[in-house]
């Protein structure tokens, strides 16, 4: 069978994780464009009422919830449309590597996203890549699958789009550094003593992106800054000296490359994810679309400052692991996602969650050249410790 990119019919696309903030918004997409996209399947974790009204409003052809619970109530729903239904983690990796898919949106959050990755890219899909901690856990491993099977990575995220975006007809350009912007978070002008008390109220209230709780989260802590950082030397094939991270609080330039000559080009636009996603579905055509206009009115001052990494010990620890290479990046985000999780539910101050990620680090058996079965093996290990030392904070 022929790929619809080959014979101009629509894209069939997979979206995993089309519950969350980055899928709901890529279904918004391709509402918009029913003449270029088509959903053929759609993935969700655990919320399984949204889920099953999505596959009511655009049926496609698989259906998968990685909650077995939730099976039954799922194929019931859906018992009167000829849509496919699934669950399990297993049963969503399959669904990555389908034939019909053309593109696999991959927008589920954390780990979880790795498998499915691994999976789409050994059947030659192109990955509309919105999970970077695909990228943090096994990036190496990511791009030798993508350069062995031909499997284009269209980075989804708003900073890597911008610079993906930037580079595009700049083959045989040399790159001097890229430099990724951060909004700082809703603590930025906070003092560090302030942070000893801060609530996940507090926390969630981004001031530039509506995101999903575990990604506003990083946001806040500047872990999301660090992944991203790691994700950008994967994806442009960069040394950690060549990424610097500047923060820019009203999020209007995404990002920017300085080539050798010393010229800087940056993306520039308002918070919108519909575009980068957009623009990583249609790449390299640019679709005409009726999103709101930058006005540079509007926006009188661009300010630029230095992240504070004393204050954000985050983004520090993913450039120690980028030095480490090896699994400490996968060490890294199991603990990151365990800390997370306990924040959420109160278990651990915000401070707290670097001590804990910290020590987890030192803590975790460490490996040069890890295998996928050794990247596994490393997040159970960080997972445990991590979860003993919260324990532990209580």
């Amino acid at each position: 069978m022929k790929s619809s990119l080959v014979t101009g019919q629509k894209q069939q696309i997979a979206i995993l994780g089309s519950t969350g903030s980055i899928g709901t918004q890529a279904l918004e997409v391709i509402s918009a464009h029913p003449d270029r996209f088509e959903v053929y399947a759609l993935t969700a974790n655990q919320s399984i009422d949204l889920l099953i009204k999505q596959a009511r409003q655009f049926q496609p052809e698989v259906v998968a919830i990685a909650n077995d619970a939730h099976y039954f109530t799922l194929k019931e729903a859906l018992a009167d449309l000829p849509i496919k239904v699934f669950s399990g983690s297993e049963s969503i990796a399959q669904i990555a590597e389908m034939e019909t898919v053309d593109v696999v949106l991959t927008a589920m959050v954390g780990y979880s996203g790795l498998l499915p990755t691994l999976k789409a890219l050994k059947a030659g899909k192109k990955i509309a890549l919105a999970n970077k901690e695909t990228m943090v856990v096994a990036g190496e491993l990511v791009c030798e699958l993508a350069q062995r099977y031909h499997s284009p990575i269209i980075p989804v995220d708003s900073e890597h789009s911008a610079i993906f975006q930037c580079l595009t007809g700049e083959v045989g350009n040399d790159i001097e550094k890229i430099i990724l912007t951060a909004s700082g978070g809703p603590f930025r002008d906070k003092e560090l003593s302030y942070l000893q008390s801060v609530t996940k109220r507090e926390a969630l209230k981004h001031p530039n992106w509506d995101m999903g709780a575990k990604i506003t989260i990083d946001s806040a802590s500047m872990m999301n800054k660090g992944f991203e950082v790691i994700e950008a030397k994967w994806l442009f094939g960069l040394t950690p000296e060549q990424i610097d991270v500047v923060v820019h609080p009203q999020s209007i330039i995404h990002s920017m490359v300085q080539f050798a000559d010393g010229a800087i080009k940056a993306q520039m636009g308002l918070p919108d994810m519909k575009l980068p996603i957009l623009y990583a579905f249609s790449y390299p055509d640019r679709l005409k679309t009726d999103y709101p206009r930058l006005n540079f009115a509007d926006y009188p001052q661009l300010t630029f400052e230095k992240p504070d990494m004393t204050k954000f010990r985050n983004l520090s620890f993913a450039y120690d692991a980028m030095q480490r290479k090896g699994n400490a990046a996968c060490i890294l985000n199991a603990a990151n996602e365990v800390v997370v999780a306990a924040f959420l539910k109160d278990a651990i101050g915000f401070l707290q969650m670097s001590d804990v990620i910290e020590t987890t680090m030192a803590k975790v058996s460490f490996m040069l050249q890890p295998t996928y079965e050794d990247y596994v093996a490393t997040d159970m290990e960080a997972r445990a410790i991590a979860s003993e030392l919260v324990g532990k904070c209580c």
